[in-house]
C-alpha cells in the first residue's frame, strides 16, 4: 500500500473543541495541514500549511508534538496515511482559503462518532484528547 506523509496542527479551543477543515471536492473533515516540501521539517510544514489554508500565522515555538500516527487516508482510496500531528491552544480566527472549502469546530466526544471525520481524527486524535480529559477529571 502506498503511503501519504502529512503534517497537521490540532487547534484546541478553551472549550475543548478542535478545528477541522474540509477540502474542496471532498467529504471528510480533517485537521489542517498537508504534505511537506523538500527539505521542510514536519513542524515547518504544518505551520506553512495552516498559513496557506487558513490565513493563520503561528510561530514554530507555539506548537508542540502530539504524536506520529498511521491510519488510512481519508480522501485517497488505497493509501495509508502517516501523520505528524502538533497541537496548540493559541486562539485563532481561521479563514477558509486555497483548497479549503469549509472550517468547523467540533468537540472530540462528538467527532469521535462522526463518520464524516477523517480516520486520523476518529481513531487517534479524538481518543487521545478524550483520554487526557478523563485523566484530568480524576
Amino acid at each position: 500500500m502506498r503511503v501519504i506523509t502529512v503534517s497537521a496542527i490540532c487547534f484546541e479551543r478553551a472549550d475543548g473543541a478542535v478545528l477541522t477543515v474540509r477540502k474542496r471536492g471532498t467529504s471528510a473533515w480533517m485537521l489542517p495541514g498537508g504534505k511537506p516540501e523538500p527539505g521542510e521539517t514536519a513542524a515547518e510544514c504544518a505551520v506553512r500549511e495552516v498559513r496557506e489554508e487558513l490565513g493563520v500565522e503561528i510561530a514554530l515555538e507555539r506548537i508542540e508534538p502530539m504524536g506520529d500516527f498511521e491510519t488510512r487516508a481519508a480522501n485517497e482510496a488505497g493509501f495509508a496515511l502517516r501523520a505528524s500531528v502538533f497541537r496548540t491552544r493559541d486562539a485563532i480566527e481561521p479563514r477558509a482559503q486555497a483548497e479549503i472549502e469549509a472550517v468547523r469546530w467540533i468537540v472530540p466526544a462528538i467527532g469521535v462518532e462522526d463518520e464524516a471525520e477523517a480516520p486520523l481524527n476518529r481513531e487517534h486524535v479524538f481518543p487521545l484528547l478524550l483520554a487526557e480529559l478523563a485523566a484530568a477529571e480524576r
